[in-house]
């Protein structure tokens, strides 16, 4: 059996909880890491498979569950949990989230321990970056050892406001198209969003931005 036969029996998949709204891109997120444009499977805590219209039924009733493993068989290492609903401003969804993060952290059931929690926050939507759902979870939200990582989505949406100040300078078209991520970059900053996440009661490990 090799090294990685091991500890793929040992410690199960490499589990993270995404988090974010529901236009976040969090479904694009993830066929980007598993290299695929196909959508995942869905397992019950027990494994069992659970057809995909079922699974839509609910959500379209707004009911959501957590506990449901998303795996896309490009990429089977990797399970994923959709914290979809808790956005909304429900304190039930918040306090499912909670628990399952909580639960999860802590249990001494190596396979169904969460590694990291991905907190998409999309910047098509830049001048509301933060909102109460945000403040929510960065105040009250303890992840203990559990690393939370800020995803900025849609990260690409700042560009065109850095081509027109490209533009506006007086470069050119291909000049301010190749300058454009870079600048975006420098927009981001002086927004101050990463600063203001820092500053909360149990702020995120990092962050990283996706076009």
């Amino acid at each position: 059996m090799a090294p990685t036969d091991d500890i793929r029996a040992k410690f199960g998949r490499f589990r993270i909880l995404v988090v974010g709204r529901a236009n976040a891109g969090k479904t694009t997120l993830l066929q980007r890491v598993c290299n695929t444009t196909e959508k995942p499977e869905i397992f019950d805590r027990e494994g069992k498979k659970i057809d995909a219209a079922v699974v839509q039924g609910s959500v379209d009733r707004g009911y959501h569950n957590i506990e449901n493993e998303l795996v896309f068989g490009s990429n089977p290492d990797f399970a994923f949990h959709d914290s979809c609903g808790f956005e909304a401003g429900g304190e039930e969804e918040f306090r499912s989230m909670k628990k399952f993060v909580l639960e999860r952290a802590s249990t001494v059931k190596l396979k169904e321990r969460v590694h990291a929690i991905w907190y998409c926050i999309p910047m098509d939507e830049y001048h509301r970056a933060i909102t109460k759902a945000e403040e929510k979870f960065f105040s009250e939200c303890n992840t203990n050892s559990v690393p939370v990582i800020a995803v900025f989505t849609k990260f690409d949406a700042l560009w065109d406001d850095a081509y027109g100040q490209l533009k506006e300078s007086g470069l050119t078209r291909v000049e301010c198209k190749n300058m454009a991520p870079d600048r975006a970059k420098e927009i981001f900053a002086n927004m101050k969003i990463w600063d203001r996440l820092r500053d909360t009661r149990y702020p995120p490990k990092d962050f990283v931005h996706l076009a």
